[in-house]
């Protein structure tokens, strides 16, 4: 994974192992944070990568691998990119 990747996998992890029903990753200045849905604000609304229940639908069964979690933290990182972070 290149140096220059915003979201990787622990990013993913996070975001996966999050005790928040509602988990979001969130661009917050340079970094990825999870937060439950409920506090993104409108300032960080465009800022919003992906919901963890749109993350798992893109998940095979059973506990993710770490190149499925690289794999997704790319897609998620290009995403990001897309916002114009």
């Amino acid at each position: 994974m290149s140096a220059m990747s915003l979201v990787d996998r622990e990013c993913v992890r996070q975001l996966l192992d999050s005790q928040h029903p509602d988990a979001t990753l969130v661009f917050v200045r340079g970094d990825c944070v999870v937060l439950p849905a409920a506090e993104v604000d409108d300032a960080h609304k465009g800022l919003v990568i992906a919901r963890r229940d749109e993350v798992m639908a893109q998940l095979p069964e059973g506990a993710p691998t770490d190149q499925t979690l690289d794999e997704l933290a790319v897609r998620l990182d290009n995403i990001v990119r897309d916002l114009g972070a």
